[in-house]
């Protein structure tokens, strides 16, 4: 499922215009975003927790020449799926 599938997803399911479901799937997105860049955990209880976290800094290598690079620290989105979703999936 993509982004307009699931916008039309639910637009079926709440009964709203396509337009107004995809302004409120557009103000989720933006929501959860702000707050993980403020450096907060999101949280949907029964479905998930949304959260950033930290990669140190490491050496990696290049695949074609072999050289050694450094590779910076850097912040990576995180999901946690909470048990009534995976319980969900069983």
């Amino acid at each position: 499922m993509n982004k307009a599938e699931l916008i039309q997803s639910v637009a079926a399911a709440a009964e709203l215009k396509g337009k107004e479901a995809e302004a409120l799937m557009g103000a989720f997105i933006d929501s959860v975003s702000d707050a993980l860049k403020g450096g907060d955990k999101v949280a949907l209880t029964g479905f998930g927790t949304f959260s950033v976290g930290e990669r140190k800094a490491r050496t990696g290598r290049n695949p074609q020449t072999g050289a050694e690079i450094k590779i910076p620290a850097s912040k990576a989105p995180r999901f946690s799926a909470g048990k009534a979703f995976k319980d969900a999936l069983k």
